[in-house]
């Protein structure tokens, strides 16, 4: 039996067509939890049986290392989940991401042939897949973000300033007009968010990435912060390139002075001309 409560998040997926069809490539760079699994079994080249579970069905999948061509030079592993071609699993996501997947499958349809470039989705039918590790390093569990549930997410998010919506994802996203079925859809965006954020904070050890601290060290306790560059509010981006952590300082005096992000400097220009660039940087 696969307990949901203490999952940790491996990965947000934009869902595109070798998603609906075969399998994913999965980033390692900034995925700590994952890692660490990972690191204890599959090796350069090794490939591993896992199960995928979507809405309590389980299926059969496989996890592959495939940073083992000599020619690509890279640094760190790089992870593909595949699965049976347009088998079992990839039809249930076809099924569950039907909007995607129609308006994919019909611009295929009508392209030239020669065309290989991806096909993205526009912002109104952007869905994705989070993926969750549960306490079986070979077990998985798949969580289904529909257009439904970005929507909601829209309608909700109007409610709230940037200050308060990340304290919510903090705390507990909540709306009391909202029927059953609305808050489950909001309490899934939550959890994935806060995850990306937890994520992150284990990536920085819970110190500041402006100032380098870690607050409350002496007290035993961590106190860090998940950030939305682009405020989420407006974005709707809690992907991992769209946040970063401070310390409850750094994170207080943002709001409170708007500065603009340069990320290709990666440093912070306040209105009187202050700048202040990122000290550590292990993911944007």
């Amino acid at each position: 039996m696969i307990r949901n409560i203490s999952d940790e998040y491996v990965y947000k997926k934009e869902v595109d067509w070798s998603l609906l069809m075969e399998g994913l490539t999965l980033p390692v760079d900034n995925q700590v939890v994952f890692g660490q699994i990972m690191g204890r079994f599959i090796h350069r080249g090794e490939t591993k049986d896992i199960t995928l579970y979507l809405e309590g069905k389980s299926y059969s999948a496989k996890i592959v290392n495939v940073n083992f061509d000599p020619r690509f030079k890279r640094k760190k592993d790089t992870y593909q989940i595949r699965y049976s071609r347009n088998g079992d699993l990839a039809k249930a996501l076809q099924v569950y991401f039907a909007k995607s997947y129609q308006f994919i499958k019909a611009a295929r349809d009508n392209r030239d042939p020669t065309d290989r470039k991806m096909i993205k989705l526009p912002d109104e039918y952007k869905e994705y897949l989070a993926i969750y590790t549960t306490e079986y390093d070979d077990s998985y569990i798949l969580e289904p973000i529909l257009v439904d549930d970005m929507q909601l997410l829209r309608e909700t998010v109007k409610k709230h300033s940037e200050r308060e919506l990340e304290a919510d994802f903090e705390i507990d996203m909540q709306d009391n007009s909202a029927g059953i079925e609305q808050r489950n859809q909001l309490i899934k965006i939550r959890k994935l968010n806060r995850k990306i954020g937890d994520n992150l904070k284990r990536l920085y050890q819970y110190r500041c990435q402006i100032c380098g601290k870690m607050i409350g060290e002496e007290y035993g306790s961590h106190i860090a912060e998940a950030h939305h560059i682009d405020y989420f509010v407006k974005s709707l981006n809690n992907d991992a390139s769209n946040q970063i952590i401070v310390c409850p300082n750094h994170h207080s005096i943002i709001h409170d002075a708007d500065p603009m992000f340069d990320r290709k400097r990666l440093l912070y220009i306040y209105s009187n001309g202050f700048e202040e660039k990122v000290m550590v940087n292990r993911h944007l």
